[in-house]
């Protein structure tokens, strides 16, 4: 387990009262706000205990969909980039992230049109970012932040999932643990970006679990998946379980709750 990052801070968004009325195509009946609450105030707890500093935003009514500030932005050790969101009702979730990127940056970045973006299309693997094209982000968001990465030092390739209608975003099944090594579901593991790669390839009933985090040498993974559970922890993970059902039920992971900072 090497070629890790240290996160020293995340920056999160509790659920808003109109979080039921957000987007989602997951079929899973409405949330409920109270035990999606508490579940974000646990996740927020297993994130200090690994030693991150969190900067929380306050809910926002007017996007119920706020809560899942990873698709706000763009982060690395260097700079910030403020997304486009591919969902038109979401834009104007990036006001309050710019003004917390504000206080740990010296300078924050924004996509412009004709560019679309969601963070949760972007999978940070160190230096390297896998970038998906989706529903949420288009090719001219992709050469966007490709090119805003290249100015961080860093390097990017595309993976389409366009025709993976279970995919949402590109992180919706793929996750970075450190050094080489990745989980995806089989629809992205063969994708050729992935060459070099150690890929633990989830099972399609277990898919959900792909979306798991690493941490400061632990991996938070949602609980009621023990196949993928075990495989990780027997890579020498620490795993942090976290129960995510009101998350699921609005398209939502782990990684989608908050942005982690270098």
């Amino acid at each position: 387990m090497t070629d890790g990052i240290t996160f020293t801070r995340a920056i999160v968004c509790p659920p808003a009262d109109s979080y039921a009325s957000g987007l989602t195509t997951a079929l899973l009946g409405a949330p409920d706000l109270v035990v999606a609450r508490a579940q974000h105030a646990t996740y927020c707890t297993a994130l200090k205990r690994l030693g991150v500093e969190i900067i929380t935003l306050p809910p926002d009514r007017a996007h119920p969909d706020s809560t899942f500030v990873e698709d706000t932005a763009v982060v690395t050790a260097h700079g910030a980039m403020l997304t486009r969101p591919g969902a038109s009702s979401r834009r104007g979730e990036t006001a309050a992230m710019h003004d917390a990127l504000a206080a740990i940056y010296d300078a924050v970045d924004t996509m412009t049109a004709p560019g679309t973006l969601d963070g949760g299309d972007v999978c940070e693997a160190g230096s390297h970012f896998f970038v998906g094209l989706s529903a949420r982000t288009n090719e001219a968001g992709a050469a966007a932040l490709t090119a805003w990465l290249e100015g961080q030092g860093c390097t990017a390739s595309t993976i389409d999932i366009r025709g993976d209608a279970g995919l949402l975003h590109l992180k919706s099944g793929l996750a970075w643990l450190d050094g080489k090594q990745l989980v995806a579901v089989s629809e992205v593991a063969g994708d050729p970006a992935l060459v070099g790669f150690d890929v633990l390839v989830v099972p399609d009933d277990e898919a959900y679990a792909a979306n798991c985090v690493s941490v400061n040498g632990s991996v938070l993974m949602p609980t009621g998946f023990p196949g993928v559970t075990a495989r990780v922890a027997l890579l020498g993970y620490k795993v942090v379980p976290l129960e995510m059902s009101e998350f699921r039920k609005m398209d939502g992971g782990l990684s989608c709750l908050s942005i982690r900072v270098p």
